[in-house]
């Protein structure tokens, strides 16, 4: 569909691409993955014809259409939000608009015969493409978008430029979703979204019927999202294919292989060195010295990436909370006529690890910032447990930071002198290294200043920890430095997080907040979707939670039943499971007949359990022999070359494609089973 030949891209005397060729078939949804600065954005931007290559060509299809997002820096203003996103269809809108016109003009007595016959000729053709575009089902797909991304419908008709920064990048979301080009150019698309928002856009890019490339810090969006990830590493870009944890596993292994490779290569260069050093004055010698001299010449060092030095962090020591670590009773706060809360209860223990969870504006921040101490409520009470100590990181935490002092100084100030030898350490795992650490806070991009002020927590003692929105502009890596240190955290930890990895990791309670309430779920946060899901459908006492989506759970667990006193507003209550049938109230006489008809019924159904038992470890045992066939056909397939030999290739795709059907199918099957439905095996 798209390709890259010969392509080399540089910034003074950094190379960010030598000479490098890569293509982008059709249908493929692609993650570009890097370290910061590799030139992923600088990609996205040469393919969307923003910036020209230094040398090379891209190689463009003629029906090719090309929507890109950038990270930031949009913003609409002079229309409605509706309108705004309508002009996603403009063609389609000015023939509407022409249509309009003949219409009005067919109208007229005064028309002329000969007029009236172009006219007509004109409106049929304006109406089949009208018609064959779905010209009449923008105002639905309009609606579908916006409120997909979090928009309400009471919003439609406000003015653009009222919103605010993030909610603008949302709308130059909408605009290229509703395009539909045939290649999606995505920068961080995700930054500026919920979770909810975040759950529809995968769903949405997963059915996206053409070539997506995409750039995120999202380790979940990728993996639910990305079907190949593209590295950009020394220069080059390499390509795994499937999601972003089978390429971390990929990469892992190849980085091994380089450098056992490297270790090799510099051996026999020593090798040879030290036998040209030790008789390049033997005249006995002087052939095999001449040989081993263009040998080294000729070799080619092998180069391998700087491996990532890995922070493993342990919080300051802090004495232990009290079991009551936070307590809020009849709490009520409203801004002017938006009551955001309305009597609401929490009961916060120690050990408690909650995330938050709503649409934007819903009342998160204000939650945590009530909890906090920083900001009161109208009405009710906060209540703090004993011995605790808090520590909040608000929003703008980055906006706090003295920007005279340097990045060194900033951590250097508030950390335990026992903290200090760590200081460097941490700063690194940040993404702070040689002269950044000597760089002034106020010359730091907003991306760095969160870096630091994550830093700058995690160097505080406190045994509960209040976080909204911790991981905003920190890439994978950083991530991964703060989850590491927040699941080894001891005390109690509430968090507001729009990166659904980090939520799963964490969470072990959710709170949805949301028309002024709170609901306390006890479970993680696919269990709380799952129950959502249930409750949507109408469904009160389900028996099993969901597997997780990536590979199929043989254990079911029970739904997290309520705790007393933990939730805000009772939705649902709890109820009973209906008896069986054929299985009278406890205490009732049973006569020797019905004893023996229960009997015969116990019986018969466990056998068909048993048999469904079995037939659900067969299927998930043929499902991993045809995983670990495509994962074999995917290595082949990724093997340098491997398409030059059309046939031969084109023989191993078919049957990779087999596989990959009657994995779909066998899914199938084995959720048909889960489900308590009869199948045939084909």
């Amino acid at each position: 569909m798209i390709q890259l030949q010969s392509l080399t891209k540089s910034f003074g005397e950094r190379i960010l691409l030598d000479a490098v060729s890569w293509q982008v078939s059709d249908g493929e949804r692609v993650g570009l993955c890097g370290p910061n600065g590799a030139g992923k954005t600088t990609l996205l931007r040469m393919l969307a014809g923003l910036e020209e290559p230094d040398a090379g060509t891209i190689t463009r299809p003629a029906a090719l259409t090309v929507g890109y997002l950038p990270q930031d820096g949009l913003e609409h203003a002079g229309k409605s939000l509706v309108a705004e996103a309508s002009l996603a269809f403009e063609p389609l809108l000015e023939v509407r608009a022409e249509l309009d016109r003949i219409e009005h003009a067919l109208g007229d007595p005064a028309l002329p015969e000969g007029e009236h016959e172009s006219l007509l000729v004109r409106y049929h053709e304006l109406t089949d493409y009208f018609r064959q575009h779905e010209g009449h089902s923008i105002e639905l797909r309009v609606t579908q978008v916006l409120e997909g991304l979090g928009f309400s419908k009471a919003q439609f008709d406000q003015p653009s430029e009222t919103f605010s920064g993030g909610w603008q990048m949302r709308i130059a979301l909408a605009k290229v979703l509703l395009r539909r080009p045939t290649l999606l150019l995505l920068d961080e698309p995700t930054n500026h979204l919920d979770l909810d928002a975040r759950n529809w856009l995968e769903e949405y890019l997963a059915s996206y019927p053409y070539a997506v490339i995409l750039v995120s810090h999202d380790r979940f969006f990728l993996d639910s999202v990305v079907t190949k990830i593209a590295e950009i590493s020394l220069r080059t870009i390499t390509d795994y294919f499937g999601t972003y944890s089978q390429y971390l596993v990929e990469r892992d292994a190849r980085l091994e292989q380089l450098r056992k490779a490297k270790h090799e290569q510099d051996e026999e260069i020593a090798r040879m060195r030290a036998f040209i050093d030790r008789f390049r004055y033997q005249a006995t010698k002087a052939a095999q010295v001449q040989s081993r001299i263009k040998m080294l010449e000729r070799v080619v060092p092998i180069e391998i990436p700087p491996e990532r030095k890995r922070v493993h962090f342990t919080f300051p020591a802090c004495p232990k909370s009290g079991r009551t670590v936070l307590e809020l009773s009849g709490v009520r706060k409203a801004y002017g006529a938006n009551v955001v809360f309305n009597h609401v209860n929490l009961y916060v223990e120690r050990g408690d690890r909650i995330a938050l969870v709503a649409p934007n504006g819903a009342g998160k921040s204000t939650l945590m910032r009530m909890l906090a101490g920083a900001e009161p409520p109208d009405a009710g009470t906060r209540r703090e447990g004993h011995q605790v100590v808090m520590q909040y990181f608000a929003q703008d935490e980055a906006a706090r930071l003295d920007p005279a002092k340097t990045v060194y100084q900033t951590l250097e100030a508030e950390s335990p002198i026992g903290m200090v030898p760590m200081i460097r350490n941490i700063l690194g795992g940040f993404l702070f290294s040689g002269d950044d650490i000597e760089k002034k806070v106020g010359v730091l991009s907003g991306g760095e200043r969160t870096r630091l002020a994550v830093a700058r927590m995690l160097l505080t003692p406190a045994n509960t920890l209040l976080l909204d929105e911790p991981t905003n502009h920190l890439d994978l890596d950083s991530k991964d430095v703060l989850l590491e240190a927040l699941e080894d955290f001891g005390g109690t930890l509430m968090f507001v997080s729009h990166d659904r990895y980090f939520v799963d990791k964490l969470a072990t309670k959710i709170i949805e907040v949301g028309h002024g309430e709170i609901e306390v779920y006890p479970g993680t946060y696919e269990q709380f979707l799952w129950s959502k899901a249930q409750r949507a459908g109408g469904l009160t006492s389900p028996a099993t939670v969901p597997a997780s989506p990536a590979a199929p759970k043989r254990t079911p667990s029970p739904e997290p039943a309520s705790h007393a006193g933990e939730i805000g507003r009772a939705r649902t209550k709890p109820h009973a499971s209906p008896r069986p049938a054929s299985r009278p109230p406890e205490g009732a006489p049973q006569s020797y007949e019905a004893k023996k008809r229960a009997d015969a019924d116990a019986r018969k159904r466990q056998r068909e359990a048993d048999k469904r038992s079995r037939r659900i470890s067969e299927l998930e045992a043929r499902i991993a022999d045809r995983e670990r066939e495509i994962k074999a056909l995917e290595l082949q397939m990724s093997t340098p070359g491997f398409y030059e030999k059309r046939d031969a290739a084109d023989i191993v795709v078919n049957q990779h494609q087999q596989l990959m059907w009657e994995v779909g199918d066998l899914m199938n099957q084995w959720e048909a089973m889960q489900a308590g439905e009869t199948i045939v095996d084909g």
